[in-house]
């Protein structure tokens, strides 16, 4: 069975094709969350395997910040979908050492290819290792 996946993003007509995408890969898709605050929550209700997470979201907490309560709080790998960002954003992105990144646009097996990739380390990483590096994640 393929990964019960969380989805994170503000724009809701790229958050549906975002779903549509990984339902027709067959992943599991159990829940939305425009903003940090709901993403957070519904990280801590649902458990999903895997968050897809932009950055720039709704709200008071970016995707950075909800990236690494996630992580840090509940052990749930998270792969970034990003279009570009300023200096300071990139450097928290590195800072929060997420499992990958995908940049967008994208295409289905690129997002596929990030999600078994960070899962496959997450499982590999379970024994207190630090996830990877932004350029670790980048190689997949």
């Amino acid at each position: 069975m393929k990964a019960r996946v969380m989805v994170v993003e503000d724009e809701i007509i790229t958050a549906k094709a975002i779903e549509q995408t990984l339902t027709s890969q067959g992943y599991d898709v159990v829940g939305t969350a425009a903003s940090g605050e709901d993403a957070i929550t519904l990280a801590m209700q649902l458990q999903p395997d895997i968050v897809l997470m932009d950055i720039k979201l709704k709200g008071y907490i970016d995707g950075v910040f909800a990236t690494q309560r996630i992580q840090h709080q509940m052990d749930i790998p998270v792969v970034y979908l990003t279009a570009h960002s300023d200096e300071e954003t990139v450097k928290r992105v590195i800072h929060s050492r997420p499992y990958g990144y995908v940049i967008k646009p994208f295409r289905g097996e690129e997002l596929s290819d990030a999600i078994e990739n960070a899962l496959h380390r997450h499982r590999n990483l379970r024994g207190g290792a630090a996830p990877p590096t932004l350029d670790e994640a980048a190689q997949g």
